[in-house]
């Protein structure tokens, strides 16, 4: 860095005032050095004409206009991996000390003689002109649910122009959560924008012939929204810029409200999306420039859509159904049954007709599924043979007191024994109190005893909870005889 004049002024001042070498130094922004080569003598300015030779030899001197021209015909090769190509060709002559200088020559290069660089032009947002949504991954937070990791992303809606933000916690960049993201903010809001811009997810977007279109249902939800759809060029991130870069903000302001709230964990996922919402709205109310983008913006009117996708499927003999490449089990008196399954982003609602027969948590990933113990533990003990190579056994282990229960059993029975054993606990379990039986099989283990059926059940006491009884009051029928015409007449007189 060149040393100014304006420099040497305030180090002679500075000096002037009694202040030692190194402290003026410091205050002119020198190093101690230079500041004994300015303390007297002229200013830099007046010392001639800057150097424009090199004190050293260019050890790259030789070989640097094939260097140059490989660098010309490939513009994205790195400095590092054409040093490496020359010290091969070259064996001996390039040290790996010499790879910082060769960066800095490089460096120099494309500044000077390189390629064009992509200009990048900072656009004036308008008040009320569109709603700009991404997803970010939001495991970094480290939010728990009753202490279990909370792997989530956040569906991210931006206004650009006063900064208004809204997230809707969600498990994937699905159109379900891109709808719910979506309508979330804007009923937060209030009002609708003209535009809704997004990327090229595949929530909204998919290519057919050769070209972007947008998919059926995200054109739904601009249609009912009175919203016009806008995309991001393909790569073009920055584009949407005002949301992209938000993501960080974001993120670090979460991080300073979990300082401030002292822990991370939630009892449950609906009280981790109150804490969100609130700290949102607390952050929203400092946006100065809402206002402007309200009044430019249409009231909304309509009413809010499902945030879901309907799909049917048909229950097999395994008591399952398929959903969106993933397995679910169901109440087993739907087998054989066509049923309608309501896909939301966190959920699945199945139905028969139209009553809700099963509610079920979603899961992610082609292959996987949610099968649930109790919907096929009545069937499995009739066929204890099934169990042991059972596709989804894993699913008969509640907990894994109930796994090492069996596992216990399996080491001193017979395996039609220990199987029967505990499909018979598993399902005393259902009728039952699962808290209460996997407490029984928890006091048996520490106690030495096998988690045998017989056991279990003096423990807990009978297969199905007590009914309550409950004393019904005797009713005055001659009460009701007021709500007849004539006595409502009479009493009107």
């Amino acid at each position: 860095m060149q040393t100014t004049d304006a420099q040497v002024l305030r180090l002679r001042a500075e000096r002037a005032r009694g202040r030692s070498i190194e402290g003026a130094a410091m205050k002119a922004g020198m190093h101690r050095n230079t500041a004994r080569k300015y303390l007297s003598g002229p200013l830099p300015s007046e010392r001639g004409a800057e150097r424009t030779w090199r004190t050293r030899e260019d050890p790259f001197d030789a070989d640097w206009p094939a260097m140059a021209a490989m660098l010309e015909e490939a513009p994205g090769l790195e400095a590092k991996a054409l040093f490496e190509h020359w010290q091969e060709l070259r064996p001996g002559r390039y040290p790996d000390g010499h790879l910082r200088t060769f960066q800095r020559r490089v460096k120099e290069w494309r500044a000077t003689r390189g390629p064009e660089k992509e200009v990048f032009f900072p656009q004036a947002h308008r008040p009320g002109e569109a709603l700009q949504t991404d997803f970010t991954h939001a495991g970094v937070l480290g939010v728990t649910i009753g202490r279990e990791p909370y792997d989530h992303l956040l569906c991210v809606t931006v206004l650009p122009y006063s900064r208004w933000r809204w997230a809707t916690p969600c498990g994937s960049e699905s159109m379900a959560a891109l709808s719910e993201g979506l309508q979330n903010a804007v009923f937060e809001l209030g009002s609708v924008p003209r535009h809704h811009q997004t990327d090229h997810s595949t929530a909204a977007t998919h290519r057919e012939q050769g070209a972007w279109v947008f998919n059926d249902e995200y054109a739904a939800l601009m249609r009912h929204l009175s919203m016009e759809p806008r995309l991001t060029g393909v790569g073009k991130k920055e584009q949407n810029g005002s949301v992209e870069a938000g993501n960080g903000a974001l993120k670090r302001e979460l991080e300073q409200e979990f300082l401030l709230r002292g822990n991370r964990d939630f009892e449950s996922g609906a009280a981790y999306r109150t804490w969100l919402c609130g700290v949102l709205r607390k952050r929203n109310r400092r946006r100065s420039r809402l206002a402007e983008e309200l009044a430019a913006m249409r009231p909304l009117s309509e009413a809010r859509l499902p945030a879901y996708v309907v799909i049917e499927a048909r229950v097999g003999s395994g008591a399952t159904i398929r959903a969106k490449s993933c397995t679910y089990s169901v109440p087993s008196r739907l087998i054989g049954e066509k049923v309608r399954v309501r896909v939301y982003e966190s959920r699945l609602e199945v139905y028969l007709g139209s009553q809700r027969q099963a509610t079920v948590e979603r899961v992610r990933g082609k292959g996987a599924h949610n099968v649930s113990w109790r919907h096929v533990i009545g069937w499995m003990v009739k066929k204890p043979g099934a169990f042991r190579r059972y596709r989804y056994r894993d699913a008969l282990f509640p907990t894994p007191v109930f796994r090492k229960a069996w596992e216990e059993l399996d080491a001193k029975l017979s395996t039609w024994s220990a199987d029967m054993n505990y499909l018979q606990v598993l399902q005393h379990a259902r009728d039952g109190s699962e808290h209460d039986v996997e407490r029984a099989l928890g006091v048996l283990s520490l106690a030495g005893e096998l988690a045998r059926f017989e056991r279990v059940v003096a423990l807990t006491g009978s297969r199905r909870p007590a009914q309550p009884e409950l004393e019904v009051g005797q009713v005055e029928l001659s009460t009701y005889d007021g709500l007849t015409p004539e006595a409502s007449a009479e009493a009107t007189r």
